[in-house]
């Protein structure tokens, strides 16, 4: 998903990671839309998440970071995308600075980075109290 920091020109991709099962994100990074980023984000995936299958869309940054035997890319007809889809629609709802065509936008990334953080938190937080119950 992408959104923009200071002006419109200066897209920014958020990539996240989440668990199929509890449907929590368990990990996220704010950045360009090459491999870089893609390790950044495979980095910041705790250990025992990164032994699991992970499914994507056929973006080669995935390719090039996610080891073979772990990845399987998938188109979204398939609906093993669709918790990452939903969980964007959510972010926009909720948030105004990552709505497409907005007039609030963060001025820098630092801050960009943790109104998500703060979301992300929340988020888990309510997922987690709804499983339990």
């Amino acid at each position: 998903m992408w959104s923009f920091v200071r002006s419109k020109d200066r897209k920014r991709w958020i990539w996240l990671a989440i668990c199929k099962q509890s449907l929590q994100v368990v990990a996220c990074v704010i950045g360009g839309r090459g491999i870089a980023t893609c390790k950044k984000l495979w980095s910041n995936v705790p250990e025992s998440y990164q032994k699991g299958l992970v499914f994507s869309d056929f973006w080669e940054a995935y390719q090039a970071v996610i080891p073979d035997e772990q990845h399987q890319a998938v188109g979204k007809e398939t609906g093993l995308t669709a918790h990452v889809e939903r969980f964007n629609n959510t972010i926009r709802q909720r948030l105004a600075r990552f709505v497409r065509k907005t007039l609030s936008f963060s001025k820098s990334e630092h801050m960009h980075l943790i109104c998500l953080h703060l979301f992300l938190v929340r988020y888990n937080l309510d997922i987690k109290a709804k499983l339990a119950v």
